[in-house]
């Protein structure tokens, strides 16, 4: 620390109301098209708290050398081990298949790093409890990578719910339509699987957990899922889901049609209705009249999530989504997908 005279320079710098800069170090797990993304929001989102990538892993090795000449100065792994092992690391990004959340989580968390897991949270309910009871036994912040509770068309709809803006809910429509699955612009192999993919893992996680936060706890009370005999994921799923005072949400998913793509709730009320439609265009309207755009200001956006942990890891206020959140999701989710309830 350098100083001038007795005084150290940070003191100086409190004195006139300067912070140091702090560094956090960080390092992704995953370069697919969420841990470039990731890589984008570092380099181009203004933060209170410089962050340093110090180096990524990911099993394509054509994809970390195109990785290593954009970005030099950080190193490439294809072993996340060894990547962990020489490194001090604030922060992980994990962004690879679900499958392989819980190896990586569970290796991060025993060496006591802060963990920042794409969803869904794991490949199975069991791997999720294992990884929520570890996170919080560690000490360590672990939050899960959900967007759409800080998006604002999700905060101007809870606002509108808790104002009574539709009156009482009577029931809640989740509508999941792919005319095409995977999407042009997800094109992997692992998004066709049965084990890891398909529209209710990859879509309706978002939407279950949005649900949650906005209406509260939700069960399934039953759902027909229909597989091709390939073996790929869902065809279509017919689903009846509760909330705690009995309220009624239907989910009605299909993929591989003609037609357009739709990802929509629709929530009907006593005096009105409200629609979500294509994640982010709110409309309501009074019982009787037609549906109109609702003004949504994008200054009230709270994203990205990526602010939220840092701040929280520095002990500053924050809203993130921990591993808790993601195991309330995972249980719905895979509640959905359970074949032995499926016809």
């Amino acid at each position: 620390m350098y100083s001038v005279g007795n005084t150290s320079l940070s003191a100086i710098l409190e004195w006139i109301g300067v912070n140091e800069v702090t560094v956090m170090k960080m390092a992704l797990i995953g370069l697919g098209k969420m841990g470039l993304h990731m890589v984008h929001q570092v380099e181009n989102t203004k933060m209170d708290t410089k962050i340093e990538i110090v180096a990524v892993c990911d099993a394509n090795e054509e994809g970390l050398a195109a990785f290593a000449d954009s970005h030099p100065g950080v190193r490439t792994y294809t072993d996340y081990k060894q990547l962990m092992n020489e490194h001090q690391i604030d922060l992980l990004y994990i962004a690879v298949p679900p499958k392989f959340h819980h190896p990586v989580v569970m290796e991060a968390l025993e060496r006591k790093i802060h963990v920042f897991c794409e969803k869904p949270l794991a490949n199975s309910v069991e791997e999720a409890k294992e990884m929520l009871d570890a996170a919080q036994q560690s000490g360590v912040v672990h939050a899960i990578h959900f967007s759409m509770p800080h998006e604002p068309s999700v905060l101007k709809l809870q606002e509108m719910i808790e104002q009574g803006t539709v009156g009482t809910i009577r029931k809640i429509d989740l509508i999941l339509q792919f005319p095409q699955w995977p999407r042009s612009w997800q094109q992997n192999a692992w998004i066709t699987s049965r084990e890891q993919g398909g529209f209710i893992l990859e879509v309706g996680i978002h939407w279950i957990h949005m649900i949650q936060k906005v209406f509260g706890a939700v069960r399934v009370v039953s759902t027909q899922v229909q597989y091709p005999e390939n073996g790929d994921c869902e065809l279509e799923v017919q689903a009846a889901l509760e909330l705690e005072d009995g309220t009624r949400i239907q989910l009605n998913g299909i993929s591989q049609f003609a037609g357009e793509e739709r990802v929509s709730m629709v929530v009907y009320g006593t005096e009105g209705t409200i629609a979500l439609e294509n994640w982010d265009e709110l409309k309501s309207g009074l019982v009787g009249q037609p549906l109109s755009p609702v003004e949504v200001l994008e200054s009230a956006s709270e994203l990205p999530v990526l602010k939220h942990v840092i701040a929280r890891i520095q002990g500053k206020p924050a809203r993130i989504y921990d591993f808790n959140d993601g195991y309330q999701a995972q249980l719905v989710l895979e509640a959905l997908r359970n074949t032995e309830q499926s016809r």
